[in-house]
């Protein structure tokens, strides 16, 4: 079984499989992998698994070219190893601290109180992992992370792991066809990440397939509301600032794009899954947000929780 990775310990931490059958590869394929069941093949380039399915990857170019455009042009990302591995805790390219100071409370949260230090080490996804953040913090804690995205530029994408000392499994891949096998990883986390997920049902189902029995999902600064409303209504907000400053309106894949509570009792009701959700404290002006809106009759503004999920 194929288990490693060029930069990663050698833990035999997780299995690789086919996308489309998960069929496990053999372990030693070396950076070519060919499934022995319907002869597709992939192979490692830069340090990345690329395990796009055929047809996904045109499927998926305008998502893909759109996303990064904005991206990039929002100035994300600096070559500079300093900034990667300082984050989340400080933004040292001064342009989203307020970004990164939401992101930074998560991740105390998560630590303190899913993955204290004294937990196991664990096999984590690291689902959306853009510049493998949370990967790099998750793997000096300990913990044998694989790193899944669309996205393998250097900047803000998956091929910024080359400025961490940590090393962690790098995977392009869809969160609909991971290439793991069944059953081995203990914990999920959607990394400000789930919202982009077409089908909540059928992406759960996925990676549900590879945790384990007992394993945890946790839906990490994805936007929930109380009122659908007020999502449907971000979501068109949205899209209408893309389509007037890049001349896109940025849904070329049909997102879920926010979660309301309503939403979460139907995916647990499928799935037989129960929730709970953990909520960060972000300072006092981020709590009175709801009650300014309000006052001032705008819509819900979002809420940013930690929502884990297990059967």
């Amino acid at each position: 079984m194929l288990s490693w990775y060029s930069n990663m310990p050698p833990a035999d931490a997780f299995i690789l499989a086919c996308p489309r059958c998960h069929t496990p590869f053999p372990a030693t394929a070396g950076r070519f992998l060919t499934c022995a069941h319907d002869g597709l093949a992939f192979s490692q380039v830069d340090g990345i698994w690329r395990f796009l399915l055929p047809g996904r990857a045109a499927h998926l170019s305008q998502f893909m070219r759109e996303y990064e455009q904005v991206r990039q042009a929002e100035g994300w990302g600096k070559p500079d190893a300093a900034y990667y591995r300082a984050l989340p805790f400080a933004d040292r390219s001064g342009r989203y601290p307020a970004i990164w100071h939401i992101r930074a409370q998560s991740y105390r949260v998560l630590r303190k109180r899913l993955l204290p230090p004294e937990t196991r080490p664990q096999r984590i996804l690291d689902l959306g992992a853009g510049n493998g953040w949370l990967a790099n913090r998750l793997s000096q804690d300990g913990h044998a992370v694989a790193a899944v995205d669309l996205m393998v530029n250097e900047a803000d994408g998956l091929g910024a792991y080359r400025y961490y000392d940590a090393s962690f499994l790098a995977l392009q891949a869809e969160f609909d066809y991971l290439p793991l096998a069944a059953t081995q990883a203990d914990v999920a986390i959607f990394n400000g990440s789930f919202h982009y997920a077409t089908e909540y049902e059928r992406t759960l189902r996925e990676v549900l397939r590879a945790l384990r029995p007992q394993g945890r999902i946790v839906i990490m600064d994805s936007p929930l509301y109380r009122d659908g409303r007020s999502g449907r209504q971000m979501a068109l907000e949205r899209q209408e600032m893309f389509a007037t400053r890049y001349g896109f309106r940025g849904n070329a894949l049909p997102h879920e794009n926010y979660l309301t509570y309503e939403r979460l009792a139907q995916v647990a009701d499928a799935l037989s899954l129960q929730w709970q959700v953990i909520k960060p404290f972000y300072g006092w002006r981020w709590a009175i947000r709801p009650w300014l809106a309000r006052l001032r009759g705008h819509r819900e503004p979002a809420s940013f929780y930690l929502i884990v999920g297990q059967r």
